[in-house]
């Protein structure tokens, strides 16, 4: 069963609401911080709302940065490939998926007998802002 935004909690809707306003990804801390004045006194109660909010597909956690976005793609999940183009400078984030990468892993792990739950690429550089700064 899928969560809609309007069953989300009054924290998870906070929680995503911080994330869809942020120019760059948020760790749980910086989104603690900036959610204090709504009544968020501990990490817990940031952490809770983003495992729901992960498990629903409304926000992806970038691994390298060990912090959060809100997902670009409503239906992204579907695709089985998520990946995101970070820029080292400005630390904008894109999320995207690419349909040859995704039939080309799909072809290696049915070639090796593995079996794919998630597949999430993230590319570091330079966004094209940046590059031509």
């Amino acid at each position: 069963m899928t969560t809609t935004r309007s069953e989300l909690t009054r924290n998870q809707a906070l929680v995503l609401a911080a994330l869809a306003k942020a120019e760059a990804p948020l760790s749980a801390y910086t989104i603690l911080d900036r959610l204090r004045d709504d009544g968020f006194r501990a990490p817990l109660q940031v952490y809770r709302a983003l495992d729901k909010l992960l498990a629903a597909g409304l926000v992806h956690r970038i691994e390298t940065l060990n912090a959060f976005v809100a997902c670009a793609h409503p239906h992204c999940h579907a695709h089985g490939l998520i990946a995101f183009a970070i820029c080292e400078d400005c630390g904008q984030v894109d999320e995207f998926s690419d349909a040859v990468v995704r039939e080309r892993l799909g072809a290696w792990s049915a070639d090796h007998g593995f079996r794919i739950d998630k597949t999430t690429i993230e590319i570091r550089g330079h966004c094209a802002a940046c590059a031509a700064a």
